[in-house]
């Protein structure tokens, strides 16, 4: 059993439900007549992002230059950096766009000269565009900033205007597919308008879409030519209260050893703190915050368990499980328990390696190197 190679918190990885809900997205995006750009900065391996290669996925999304640069020693040809361009790195993105077919996303005209100062090669520039997250990004109505960067866009030989690009992160706050559904159809609209607006002075410029609820959720995305997801690839308990999964789809979990237990108080404590787990959380149907859900461990993988245990708090390296005082009564120390994370991409990015159900390590994550 998988556990015999488990002596500290680990990164477990399902690969059959990975390869599961990447070629579900290959579907849909395909049935939609849309690109797949898949965002690669919850995953940050070589070898998951092979797997995209072998459904015939070609294009990419990172969320850092380094990220970009990783990826492309890889053979990664086409590549969006989807976070607004840092100037301190205009002459890192100027190399890398000798070597790639590069995008960055801008939001205002200072970045770009910089930028302008070091490029030599072409470099496709996205419009961040602000569906309603206002996180970061122009709205429509926002028309002189938007105008002005085309203009700057237009004066440099290099540039070349990819088109808008947007995330509709508030999805996030949705807690049911209905609410996923709604967010989805208040930004087609506003990703009309940007379309409506710059369409016929731009005919091949494409909007850019991406968000793993949306994405999963949505069948229809109508004037939208890309899509970005990212965390679709392995899931989490953050999509599945939004209702964008389903427990099963989760690929991951954390594998952590019992180190104590209380039964008086119904309480167990392992090997698996916020330097593991990283501490994002969620709430129950009991308003209960937790940082994870425990699973059935199985000669290969998990099952999901009724009335499962919960990670009720969290410190640096402890974990607190709630359980009932029957289930902590059973456990021995030194056991191998199970536990979905609340968010798989920031546990990814902690742990930095993932250990498959075949008893293969993946250590080609970026943050080695």
């Amino acid at each position: 059993m998988i556990t015999e190679k488990i002596s500290r918190p680990t990164l477990l990885l399902d690969k059959e439900k990975c390869l599961r809900n990447i070629e579900r997205m290959v579907e849909k995006t395909n049935r939609n007549e849309l690109a797949l750009r898949p965002h690669f900065k919850t995953h940050q391996s070589h070898e998951v992002g092979r797997w995209f290669r072998n459904y015939g996925v070609q294009a990419i999304t990172v969320s850092s230059v380094r990220m970009a640069a990783y990826f492309a020693a890889d053979g990664w040809e086409d590549i969006t950096i989807a976070f607004p361009h840092n100037v301190h790195e205009s002459e890192k993105v100027a190399e890398l766009a000798e070597k790639i077919q590069l995008q960055i996303v801008v939001e205002n005209t200072a970045s770009l000269t910089y930028l302008s100062e070091y490029l030599k090669h072409d470099l496709s520039v996205f419009i961040k565009a602000d569906l309603g997250y206002h996180r970061t990004g122009l709205e429509i109505e926002q028309k002189d900033q938007i105008d002005a960067i085309l203009e700057l866009i237009e004066e440099h030989d290099y540039f070349q205007f990819k088109g808008f690009l947007a995330h509709a992160g508030d999805s996030y706050d949705a807690r049911s597919t209905t609410g996923i559904m709604e967010i989805h159809e208040r930004s087609l609209a506003k990703a009309k308008a940007f379309r409506k607006a710059y369409q016929a002075d731009y005919p091949e410029m494409i909007i850019s879409y991406g968000d793993t609820p949306c994405c999963s959720a949505a069948e229809h995305f109508e004037g939208i030519d890309e899509l970005r997801p990212g965390n679709f690839v392995f899931y989490d308990l953050s999509q599945w209260h939004i209702g964008s999964c389903s427990l099963d789809q989760i690929a991951v979990a954390m594998a952590c050893p019992v180190v104590a237990k209380h039964p008086e108080r119904g309480e167990a404590v392992v090997y698996g703190g916020g330097v593991h787990f990283s501490k994002d959380r969620a709430t129950n149907e009991q308003e209960e915050t937790y940082y994870g859900l425990l699973v059935e461990p199985l000669e290969e993988g998990w099952n999901i368990m009724e009335s499962a245990p919960i990670m009720k708090s969290l410190s640096q390296e402890h974990g607190i499980i709630k359980a009932e005082t029957e289930w902590v009564e059973q456990l021995e120390i030194g056991q191998i328990v199970f536990v979905l994370p609340v968010h798989s991409c920031m546990t990814a990015d902690i742990m930095k390696e993932y250990l498959c159900l075949d008893g293969s390590w993946i250590r080609d994550v970026m943050h080695l190197h």
